[in-house]
């Protein structure tokens, strides 16, 4: 029996009162962090208070009283990492094992591209994917494979086209079209390509680019076409084109591709903003050696890249999801005008924050 519109809304009362009677402290929380040095995002510094949690999100700071109450006295307590582009095929284990690799090295959201597997099996490899990512101790979310076959000369276990992919952008943990690798047929407008972007736009997804060496009059038509970022810069050079074009830059350091000490001048407060960091392909031998994106960080931090005021470079990242119309600011393919974005899920959120599994991660400062 579904539940009435009253009675939904009712509900939606009974655990909006109980978070603010949580926050306010007229209740105990379910959860509360006690003596918790904790990365403020928001003004850039850390922070010294009791953590309360009451339904899923974080209510407040200050000294509150839980159910359940945890010491985090000599530990700091900040939002999960977050790889921005990764293959998890590329780690040669079942989604289940990579959690096992990546979650004690900080990592709680991952945005994968599951392009490798359905290069071999289609539409069935993108479902088990879906599915084996689900219940995960860890936020697991995708986007679509945009080009399988890569290029028309390529020979792959399937094709798939916009009428493919289309049933997909209904699951929730779907958020737009992976890395655009055609990029030759995209500058060139040609409709295979277009028709998945355009499809990818309409139902509301952030399009990914890929996009290597490519620039000038071709940059500018790859992202006018609605490549919003890209993982595939190798020189400074070719990250700060992209960067005043408006695009995202991904900062990868892979077991194959490592980007991470050519591009670490773009961790200062004039670019970090708009950079995160990715693996795109990690083996096991690398995450076991390197870990995931805490390598990362600590690598940018020992060369000497950040993190600059509030870590928003490295150590705590914001994957942008633009509304399809008016992120703000001028590029091409964009009205100018004010926007803003939507932050991803889960996320560098104030008091409300959702607080499962994936947003809070207690460390040592040994770890850092």
């Amino acid at each position: 029996m579904s539940e009435s519109y009253a009675g939904k809304i009712n509900r939606k009362l009974l655990k909006k009162r109980r978070i603010i009677n949580a926050a306010a402290g007229r209740e105990p929380s379910d959860l509360v962090l006690k003596n918790a040095t904790y990365v403020n995002v928001f003004s850039n510094e850390l922070c010294h208070a009791d953590i309360a949690v009451a339904e899923g999100l974080i209510v407040g700071m200050g000294q509150y009283d839980g159910t359940v109450e945890e010491d985090c006295t000599g530990k700091i307590v900040l939002p999960g990492f977050l790889d921005a582009h990764i293959h998890l095929e590329s780690s040669l284990v079942s989604p289940k094992e990579f959690v096992k690799a990546v979650l004690p090295h900080g990592t709680t959201t991952v945005i994968a591209d599951p392009h490798e597997i359905a290069n071999v099996m289609g539409v069935d490899g993108i479902s088990y994917m879906l599915q084996a990512t689900q219940g995960l101790p860890l936020d697991v979310y995708f986007m679509l494979p945009s080009c399988v076959p890569a290029t028309p000369m390529d020979e792959s276990g399937a094709a798939l086209d916009r009428w493919a992919l289309e049933p997909f952008y209904d699951h929730s943990r779907v958020l737009g079209l992976a890395e655009v690798m055609d990029y030759v047929g995209t500058a060139a407008a040609e409709r295979r390509v277009l028709e998945k972007l355009v499809a990818a736009q309409a139902r509301g997804g952030q399009v990914d680019g890929h996009a290597p060496g490519l620039t000038g009059y071709g940059l500018n038509a790859y992202v006018a076409a609605g490549a919003r970022s890209d993982h595939e810069c190798s020189t400074l050079a070719e990250a700060l084109e992209k960067l005043a074009l408006g695009q995202h830059i991904m900062i990868r350091e892979g077991a194959a591709a490592q980007n991470l000490a050519a591009l670490l001048p773009l961790l200062t407060p004039r670019y970090a903003d708009r950079c995160m960091f990715c693996c795109d392909d990690r083996h096991p031998g690398d995450l076991l050696a390197r870990g995931h994106i805490d390598g990362m960080v600590r690598a940018a931090v020992r060369d000497g890249g950040g993190p600059h005021p509030g870590g928003k470079g490295g150590q705590l990242q914001r994957r942008p999801v633009f509304p399809p119309g008016r992120p703000g600011g001028y590029r091409p393919g964009l009205s100018g005008g004010p926007g803003g974005h939507r932050q991803f899920p889960g996320l560098h959120r104030p008091a409300g924050v959702q607080a499962g599994r994936a947003d809070i991660q207690r460390r040592g400062t040994a770890g850092f």
